[in-house]
């Protein structure tokens, strides 16, 4: 699957338990999610790769303005 142009994947590992793993850069993001619905694990790994993509963005000052006030 892909959000926001980054490819991840969750696979159910037993009733309820999913696994998941996406990939920025060069870092490697892997977890566990306790759920019944399918659809609500796939939701925690995009609020997931929304989080560190926000993260990522706090690293660098924004493009085109003067951060002197």
């Amino acid at each position: 699957m892909i959000h926001k142009g980054i490819e991840f994947s969750v696979t159910e590992v037993a009733a309820g338990v999913w696994t998941w793993r996406f990939q920025l850069g060069d870092r490697i993001f892997t977890g566990r999610t306790e759920t019944n619905l399918d659809l609500l694990a796939i939701r925690r790994v995009q609020l997931r790769i929304d989080r560190e993509l926000k993260k990522a963005g706090q690293d660098q000052p924004p493009r085109g303005r003067d951060n002197a006030d």
